[in-house]
């Protein structure tokens, strides 16, 4: 620590009145507990033959621990989950989705984890889409640190994603996708992962 005050991994000040405190964006504010918080909207998306499409990645801190998670990210200043949604698929894969393929949320997600020096704490809504499995992918709209820390975008079958041995988020993700297959029976299930170091 210096008289400024600690130094992010970018390198940032966190003196007062320097901008951010924190490495993550600027969708997080620091709760009075010290834990900074963010909601999110995240999007499970699948394909023709129920494949589900993933992102890996890593933590600044732990290059060699990587893990697999749905799509998706903070909300902006005033934004709508819905909105957000679309706008981190498509930031983040691509992919432009019509406000009407969106399904649910399906689950609400709340969860505590360390991520980029940090410890955080996210509620999330989480909806479900169909989009081609031969899509393709651009990485045009990524942050800087998602292109740092994210590593690949690949398609699982759920059989497969069944075996994956790095860990896979949310929890259970192959178990809560199974009853969704045949369609979504309106009710919205809420994951409860606070107790979790996770994504």
């Amino acid at each position: 620590m210096t008289a400024a005050g600690p130094v992010s991994p970018a390198g940032r000040s966190h003196a007062d009145g320097g901008g951010p405190v924190h490495a993550l964006g600027p969708e997080w504010t620091r709760g009075e507990d010290g834990i900074l918080f963010r909601q999110a909207a995240r999007v499970i998306l699948l394909d023709e033959v129920d494949r589900v499409l993933l992102m890996r990645g890593h933590d600044a801190d732990l290059p060699s621990r990587s893990w697999w998670f749905t799509i998706g990210g903070g909300l902006d200043a005033g934004e709508g989950v819905r909105d957000a949604a679309l706008r981190e698929v498509a930031e983040e894969t691509g992919l432009v989705l019509a406000p009407d393929s969106l399904v649910g949320p399906v689950f609400t997600r709340s969860a505590v984890f360390d991520f980029v020096f940090e410890h955080c704490r996210q509620d999330e809504a989480i909806f479900l889409a169909r989009v081609a499995g031969d899509a393709t992918f651009s990485r045009d709209g990524w942050t800087a640190l998602e292109s740092d820390l994210i590593e690949e975008l690949r398609w699982f079958g759920l059989d497969e994603l069944a075996q994956v041995e790095i860990e896979v988020f949310p929890s259970g993700l192959v178990d809560l996708l199974r009853p969704l297959l045949a369609g979504w029976d309106g009710v919205t299930r809420h994951l409860d992962e606070t107790r979790l170091t996770d994504r």
